[in-house]
């Protein structure tokens, strides 16, 4: 079985350091009249979202300023961090993750929007150690959430020898995004009310199951182990 986890809003909370950080990197290198209004950031990957943007002020052919954009995020990223860290596991993560690595059977994996180089800095300013998520699908990897879920697949493949059915491979986020990407690909799905997006919304795309937070890891596990029915706890 392939576990997948979102990381922002669903194994841990920055207080928005990357979109500030974002914002800061934009208006760097564009202006202070540069605005991220009206733009949906949670759930999207960050190259679709510097995309989104880009066009929402005007700048022409967004992709050949993108690695421009995303070195300076970076850098604006690590600055932040170092200055005072604002990144904090959520409740229930890493008890959760313990349990789930005692289990043989589990692999366990990212499935994210953000760059590798943020995604990971996030992961280990919250205490989460990177080497729990051998399987690690970042929002380069595909120019659709959609299609991360394929890739995971494809590196859990590699990293066992051996393939899996998509109803073997369970996403875990805190967005509508994450379980449309479960749904599209015949996966299973956990929503977790911890980030982006309201309990009524993410009841509403009907995941398997639906939870507050990560806290209650024994029964976590007995579902996970056990598929249920769609359920709210």
């Amino acid at each position: 079985m392939l576990i997948l986890f979102d990381i922002d809003g669903t194994l841990l909370l920055s207080q928005r350091a990357g979109t500030l950080s974002m914002h800061a990197a934009a208006r760097e290198l564009y202006g202070d009249q540069f605005t991220f209004d009206g733009i949906e950031i949670g759930g999207w990957l960050d190259p679709l979202i510097w995309d989104a943007v880009a066009r929402a002020n005007g700048i022409e052919d967004p992709a050949s300023q993108h690695d421009r954009f995303r070195a300076t995020y970076l850098r604006h990223f690590e600055e932040r961090l170092a200055r005072n860290s604002t990144v904090a596991a959520l409740p229930g993560v890493v008890e959760l993750i313990e349990a789930l690595s005692r289990e043989s059977e589990i692999c366990l994996g990212l499935l994210t929007g953000n760059y590798p180089e943020t995604g990971r800095m996030k992961i280990e300013a919250a205490g989460l150690d990177l080497d729990s998520f051998p399987v690690a699908v970042w929002g380069d990897d595909g120019g659709h959430r959609r299609e991360l879920a394929v890739v995971a697949m494809e590196q859990y493949a590699s990293h066992t020898g051996q393939t899996i059915e998509p109803h073997d491979v369970l996403i875990i986020g805190d967005t509508i995004h994450d379980i449309d990407c479960a749904k599209a690909n015949g996966c299973r799905s956990i929503a977790v009310s911890t980030g982006f997006c309201s309990e009524a919304d993410l009841a509403a795309s009907e995941p398997d199951l639906l939870v507050i937070d990560l806290s209650d890891t024994q029964l976590l596990v007995k579902w996970i182990l056990r598929p249920a029915r769609k359920a709210s706890i």
